[in-house]
């Protein structure tokens, strides 16, 4: 009995897989998952585009008369945000920079080079994430106010002064980034270094020139995280920066609550408007970010 078949020379038709329950229980936790973390952002997007006057006497959860974008208006103005944001560029840049030169360097030292003590150095330098800040706050506090910076600082002191926050953050930040570098590092092929010693190449140019820029990937993530570590940082600025001027962008919320009165509704916007440069920037990056974390994992 003859059926129907395709015709000669053309492709076969692709087979159905069967839809198994547990693969859509799977697609369901993660919709709902992604749901519930988009939740407070959304709701914090509805309450800043909705005037206060309209929330107090409806309620947050009621259908809104009006959508505007006076409070990102007011917000911007009112915190003087852009001065907060020239604040955190002062801050952020330098630290990302020098944190990743830095630990750059301890990664290829540890990770291209035999000695006695390398893990032993690799740990130290990572134990330092594992110290809680709280637990050093006050012999930290006490050692920024006794020194002094004449002429550098214009408090003349570490204490109070953007370069006092930039060095905190290069010595925590240090650790995690030497050791996810050394890790990448140790994936790469020794005989790229091999050769080039071989050639009479230095240390030096060993790093800068052909280690460094084959950890551009893992490079961009740890700019990435660093960048929104950075950004969103408010215990150190709380307390080793006492000037309000020279506070950063995640203070700039404290200039929209009042001693009596606080515009929720207010405050989201700002919140919201803080939010854009680190959605920026992991937009930016967010190929060479993916690709850093996972590029030799399979690797130690």
């Amino acid at each position: 009995m003859s059926t129907l078949n395709t015709p000669a020379g053309a492709p076969p038709a692709p087979r159905r897989t069967p839809v198994r329950p547990a693969r859509v229980l799977l697609h369901v936790f993660l919709a709902g998952t992604a749901l519930a973390w988009l939740a407070p952002l959304l709701w914090a997007v509805f309450s800043a585009l909705r005037p206060y006057g309209e929330t107090s006497a409806k309620g947050y959860v009621s259908w809104p008369d009006t959508l505007t974008l006076d409070n990102f208006t007011n917000a911007f103005e009112q915190s003087d945000m852009l001065h907060y944001f020239g604040n955190t560029l002062l801050i952020a840049v330098p630290a990302v920079l020098l944190t990743l030169f830095l630990s750059s360097m301890v990664a290829f030292y540890v990770s291209r080079f035999d000695f006695r003590l390398n893990l032993a150095l690799l740990l130290v330098f990572t134990a330092g994430n594992l110290l809680p800040q709280q637990v050093i706050i006050t012999p930290l506090y006490r050692m920024y106010l006794l020194t002094d910076l004449p002429g550098i600082t214009a408090s003349g002191k570490l204490y109070d002064s953007a370069l006092g926050l930039v060095l905190i953050h290069v010595a925590f930040q240090s650790g995690f980034c030497a050791f996810v570098l050394s890790n990448y590092m140790r994936s790469l092929p020794h005989e790229l270094t091999e050769a080039a010693l071989v050639d009479g190449a230095s240390a030096w140019r060993l790093y800068w020139q052909i280690t460094l820029p084959l950890c551009k990937p893992a490079m961009a993530a740890l700019a990435t995280l660093l960048s929104i570590w950075i950004y969103n940082d408010f215990f150190w600025a709380l307390v080793l920066i006492s000037t309000g001027e020279n506070m950063p962008i995640t203070s700039a919320l404290n200039n929209l609550s009042g001693q009596y009165f606080t515009d929720p509704n207010l405050v989201a916007a700002g919140a919201l408007l803080t939010a854009i440069p680190t959605l920026a920037v992991y937009f930016l990056l967010q190929r060479q970010f993916v690709s850093g974390l996972t590029l030799g994992s399979a690797k130690g």
